[in-house]
C-alpha cells in the first residue's frame, strides 16, 4: 500500500514539475531594459525618503537596510546591459555605456561603495555623517547620469 501512495504521489510531483517547467517556459522573457528602469524607479523612491528623513529631523538607523539595498543594487546595475539592451522601451541609457564600459562600470561601484558607508552610517546612528554621506551618494548618480544618461 505504501508504494502503491509512494508511486501515486511521484507521478502527481512529476505533473506539477512538467506544469511547472511549462508555465515558466511560456512566462514572458527576461527584460533588461525595464529591469534596470524598475530598479532605478526603487532606488529612486530609497532616495527621496531619505532625504525627506533628513528634512524632517527623522532617525537614520531605519534606512540602514534601504542603503544597503541600493548598495546592493549598484554593484549588480552593469550587468543589466548585456549587448543589444541598447534600444527600446524608451531606454536613456547612453551608447557611451557600452563604448565606455569600464568606466561606467566604476561608476556603479562608486555608487555602491557611497550607498554601503551610507549604510553603515545609519546602522550606527549617525546622523551628521548620514546627512553628508546622502550627497557624496547624489554626486555619484549625477556623475554617472551626466555621462551615461539620456535627459
Amino acid at each position: 500500500m505504501n508504494r502503491i501512495r509512494l508511486a501515486a504521489l511521484g507521478g502527481i510531483a512529476a505533473i506539477a514539475l512538467g506544469a511547472g517547467v511549462a508555465a515558466f517556459a511560456a512566462a514572458p522573457g527576461y527584460n533588461p531594459i525595464v529591469t534596470r528602469q524598475s530598479g532605478q524607479l526603487l532606488v529612486l523612491g530609497s532616495f527621496v525618503g531619505i532625504r525627506q528623513a533628513l528634512l524632517h529631523k527623522l532617525p537614520v538607523k531605519p534606512f540602514a537596510e534601504p542603503a544597503l539595498a541600493m548598495s546592493r543594487w549598484f554593484a549588480q546595475y552593469p550587468t543589466l546591459f548585456p549587448p543589444g539592451s541598447d534600444k527600446g522601451d524608451n531606454t536613456k541609457a547612453l551608447p557611451a555605456i557600452w563604448t565606455h564600459f569600464a568606466a561606467f562600470r566604476k561608476d556603479a561601484d562608486n555608487a555602491s561603495a557611497a550607498a554601503g558607508k551610507l549604510a553603515m552610517l545609519a546602522k550606527a546612528g549617525n546622523t551628521a555623517g548620514f546627512a553628508a554621506q546622502v550627497k557624496v551618494l547624489g554626486g555619484t548618480c549625477l556623475s554617472c547620469h551626466k555621462e551615461f544618461r539620456a535627459k
